[in-house]
């Protein structure tokens, strides 16, 4: 097969990429920023350069996204299937970083994948996607709201009778480490979704063979996603950062460990694509709950949870009318 279309789709790949960069950029930096534990220029940076790094320890997360959700017809056929799944889910970034809403990248392109799949008639591994998304996507943020309560509780504990001033001021230090923990967990997580599906392009167009992920795809995920960081997701990044609720640094130090944490196990050890959005999210709830329950605007994170039930039906939905169109091309 010619080296062209392979080369668009990758190109597209790389669109979404980028998009995935900007509107999660927020994931990793807005609770630093929020407590002026960091500048936004300097933590956007701080966030490019981790994402980077991050990128080339996610091969497990790659080859779930290229070979364990859909099987895509070989040929020009399952190009066109992957490049509708990706304006698909591009489509719903852009759609959600313009209403400031912090909506799962993962999920869109999943649900991407998926949308296009069915139209073209293609099989969906369904186990596959309940074992590494659907699941993880139900314990994730339930995770993230649990642990981060129970760090903030020991935090709590743990620093009771020390000077309120010293303990925040620690914290805004401590906090350039754990947000480049959760950038590295971005990395991990999101640059590899979209190296899985360079893969699977590569694979359909016969360029690629077996379960490794060539490192000119992980270079080029890592590069893109890190410059599209360091573009910014300010609409987003005031959603998560002040309206769900005002973060200290000790508040913002204890969503940043919790989510990278969950991101690094779910990662490292399960190769599962779970959502950077939903986890720091989630644990940004947990750890405003300790304080007191009131204290987290849960009309705000309504909103966020309808965002995550609404993302897969409908890039799923996007990506399907964008194979659809497709046809009345090729």
């Amino acid at each position: 097969m010619e080296w062209l279309p392979v080369a668009i789709v990758t190109l597209v790949a790389m669109g979404f990429n980028y998009t995935n960069g900007f509107h999660d950029a927020a994931n990793a930096i807005a609770t630093s920023v929020s407590t002026r534990a960091l500048t936004p220029r300097i933590a956007l940076a701080m966030a490019a350069v981790a994402n980077l790094a991050g990128a080339f320890f996610g091969t497990k997360v790659a080859q779930t996204v290229g070979s364990g959700i859909i099987d895509a017809p070989q040929g020009s056929d399952g190009l066109w299937l992957v490049g509708a799944a990706l304006v698909g889910a591009i489509g719903w970034n852009l759609l959600t970083w313009w209403k400031g809403l912090p909506s799962s990248s993962s999920h869109a392109l999943i649900g991407g994948l998926v949308g296009a799949a069915l139209a073209a008639s293609a099989r969906v591994k369904w186990d596959g996607v309940l074992d590494k998304v659907v699941i993880p996507m139900v314990l994730s943020p339930i995770a993230g709201i649990v642990l981060g309560y129970l760090v903030m509780t020991i935090l709590l504990w743990s620093f009771r009778k020390s000077n309120p001033y010293k303990v925040s001021r620690g914290f805004r230090y401590a906090q350039t480490a754990s947000a480049a923990a959760m950038a590295f967990g971005h990395g991990l997580q999101d640059a590899a979704k979209t190296a899985g599906v360079v893969v699977l392009a590569l694979t359909i167009a016969g360029y690629h063979d077996g379960p490794g992920v060539p490192l000119w795809v992980l270079v080029l995920s890592a590069i893109v996603i890190s410059a599209g960081t360091y573009a910014g997701g300010w609409r987003i990044m005031r959603t998560l950062g002040r309206r769900i609720i005002h973060l200290d640094p000790p508040q913002g130090f204890a969503a940043e460990v919790t989510a990278a944490s969950i991101l690094y196990v779910a990662g490292l050890s399960f190769g599962a694509p779970i959502s950077t959005t939903h986890t720091i999210t989630s644990a940004i709830m947990g750890v405003g709950a300790t304080k007191r329950l009131s204290a987290v605007r849960w009309s705000v994170a309504g909103s966020i949870v309808a965002g995550w039930v609404l993302t897969m039906p409908g890039a799923g939905l996007a990506a399907a009318v964008t194979y659809w169109v497709s046809l009345l091309v090729h």
